[in-house]
């Protein structure tokens, strides 16, 4: 039989693991694709970061690729987010099958709550930032080309 799934520790390796698919092992054990294929955007994310410090940010693939990450990781807190909010009835009979409707591993705590705040303050500034870099990359490009085809 397996060990039942905790919520609380869901949510927090939702939002804290999230990009390296730590949750998602923990709830579907490593065999899960969708685990494995979290990291990858994340370092791609990372190593846009890392071009952006040595290139500057006029560096094209660089602001293609930071948003990654910060789409990654608001993802992950969106998770969390959902993870901390269900209910434990609904919880436990989709991670925790067996076990009573009402069981502990699905009950929400403080530290469940505190995951889902944490998750929801900071996967917004994340994903906010996100969007914002991206817009602002891409409509600086367009004014550049847009004064090089007028001289």
């Amino acid at each position: 039989m397996r060990k039942p799934r905790n919520k609380t520790l869901a949510a927090w390796l939702a939002f804290v693991g999230g990009p390296l698919g730590l949750h998602r092992f923990y709830l579907h054990g490593a065999g899960d694709m969708l685990g494995w294929l979290l990291p990858i955007p994340t370092a791609l994310g990372v190593y846009g970061i890392e071009r952006a410090r040595a290139y500057g940010l006029d560096d094209g693939l660089s602001w293609v690729l930071i948003p990654l990450v910060g789409f990654t990781i608001a993802a992950c807190a969106l998770t969390a987010i959902v993870y901390g909010l269900m209910a434990p009835e609904k919880w436990n009979a989709r991670f925790n099958a067996g076990a009573a409707p009402d069981a502990p591993p699905g009950r929400t705590g403080w530290l469940t709550i505190g995951a889902v705040v944490v998750a929801l303050l900071i996967g917004t500034t994340v994903l906010m930032s996100s969007i914002v870099f991206s817009f602002q990359r891409y409509f600086e490009h367009q004014v550049e080309e847009g004064r090089k085809i007028s001289q």
